[in-house]
């Protein structure tokens, strides 16, 4: 099956870098697509960035637009999220995910998960 293990969450200062990792150690699909969703404290989970696997196309939340960037290694399986310019706003679990088919113009399904990655960012 699918098993994601996320990692490269910590705690950083308002306005530095950081760069989360995702290793799919399970199988794949045809028309697969990994992404990033997020849940702070208080909140309903939320999507932030997704990339289709075969053809490298990419989605992101408006509140990440422009500061985070997602991205893939076919060959290791992996997806990155690059976050720069880090604000307070961001600080929540991080938790990778792999859709088996999203299609555009459909809402990113998470039909598998990690077990999530702790970013902090304090001002």
């Amino acid at each position: 099956q699918v098993q994601l293990l996320e990692s490269g969450g910590g705690l950083v200062q308002a306005g530095d870098s950081l760069r989360l990792s995702c290793r799919n150690s399970g199988r794949t699909f045809t028309n697969y697509a990994m992404g990033w969703f997020r849940q702070a404290p208080g909140k309903e989970r939320e999507f932030v960035a997704g990339i289709r696997w075969t053809t490298g196309t990419t989605e992101y939340a408006d509140s990440v637009k422009g500061r985070f960037t997602i991205s893939r290694d076919n060959a290791k399986k992996m997806v990155f999220l690059q976050m720069n310019s880090s604000k307070p706003e961001d600080t929540a679990v991080y938790y990778c995910a792999l859709d088996k088919f999203w299609s555009s113009g459909t809402s990113f399904t998470g039909d598998y998960w990690g077990q999530g990655t702790q970013v902090t960012v304090f001002s």
